[in-house]
């Protein structure tokens, strides 16, 4: 049906649900907040789980339709991309910031750096199950996506002990004049707020159910719209899936990402991306079982490029994390800026990828 519609009606139809992902994402990621503050859930396993959930309802609705009409080469493009993406949101709370020092050095902590590392793992692991015969696959499962998934519960396991203390000299593993509040907050603001609106947790549970439908609805929209705006134009699905539409799926990351520094909340801003995208990788699973194919063994070059690009801008911020750079250029980090450089050449690359291979 999408693509009997002209080029006009489809860039309409995805702009339209960007705005709904963008709003809806908002209330998705607020009344998560409420809902981990009133459940306790902020600190502990469970609070990590579903905001990594509900910050990735579009990509996980973008997976399932990919997955279901066959078109593996958009979900992996989407996932992989979406997370050079997502990690670029960190130079735009960066610029947000209305401090005289760089993202990264209010909010240096190992336990963001042990995230970081998570993240650098399963796109490691990513790497490596693309050299798999596509042939190793059982009860719709593969080897690669399985490790993926596993990899990604130790990691959730560790960073929860992390954040209960680390046997280091500072328990907390929180550098010196950093954030002058503990992280989270700005949960905790959320929801004294929320109570004083006199919103109920069910109501607050409503506004998450609604935000959720809405958004996974607009995915799946904007994954058909997306994919016929391609063929429109002569860009292969790899391509737009990592670019366009990983930039339209990110936006909730963005506004609620810009939210919390703004609150003053670093720690959690770059937790919430660095969480996201270390959930992104075990959407392969569901790929896998929904489709009935090994994804990783057919990735093409261009998906290859983006995981190491993604592990590339990962390891920037964590050095910043680390050395804590003091110093601005053009109001944000050095960290910030060589981010946004080598964001900017790798997708001069991948278009030099896509045309020589085709995608």
């Amino acid at each position: 049906m999408f693509d009997e519609l002209s080029l006009p009606i489809l860039l309409a139809i995805f702009a339209a649900c960007a705005g709904v992902i963008w709003v809806a994402g908002v209330k998705l990621a607020d009344t998560t907040d409420i809902l981990s503050s009133r459940l306790h859930l902020g600190t502990a396993l469970g609070g990590i789980v579903v905001l990594a959930i509900a910050t990735n309802l579009p990509e996980i609705a973008i997976t399932v339709s990919a997955a279901v009409a066959g078109n593996l080469g958009v979900a992996v493009g989407n996932i992989l991309g979406g997370i050079a993406i997502q990690t670029l949101v960190l130079a735009a709370m960066d610029v947000a910031m209305k401090e005289k020092v760089p993202l990264t050095y209010r909010a240096a902590s190992l336990t963001l750096v042990i995230e970081a590392v998570l993240v650098v793992a399963v796109l490691i692991v990513s790497i490596m199950a693309t050299q798999l015969p596509g042939t190793l696959i059982a009860a719709r499962l593969t080897p690669g996506a399985v490790m993926i998934a596993l990899l990604w519960l130790i990691g959730l396991w560790l960073s929860s002990r992390a954040s209960k203390g680390l046997p280091w000299h500072d328990a907390s593993g929180t550098a010196p004049d950093g954030q002058e509040e503990p992280k989270g907050h700005s949960q905790t603001k959320k929801d004294g707020a929320s109570s004083t609106r006199g919103e109920s947790t069910v109501r607050v549970a409503l506004i998450f159910l609604a935000a959720a439908i809405a958004t996974l609805a607009a995915g799946v929209l904007l994954e058909l719209s997306g994919d016929a705006i391609a063929d429109h134009i002569g860009l292969s699905g790899v391509l737009f899936g990592a670019t366009v539409l990983a930039a339209a799926t990110s936006l909730p990351e963005l506004s609620t990402g810009i939210t919390s520094v703004r609150m003053k909340d670093y720690q959690l801003a770059v937790s919430d991306i660095f969480g996201g995208n270390a959930f992104l990788p075990v959407l392969f699973l569901l790929a896998v079982v929904i489709s009935g194919k090994a994804v990783l063994p057919d990735a093409k070059a261009s998906d290859i490029y983006l995981a190491g690009l993604g592990v590339l801008l990962t390891c920037v911020y964590a050095a910043g994390l680390i050395f804590r750079p003091r110093r601005q250029i053009l109001r944000m980090g050095i960290d910030s800026l060589a981010v946004l450089i080598l964001y900017v050449l790798g997708a001069a690359g991948l278009f030099a990828i896509s045309s020589t291979h085709g995608g």
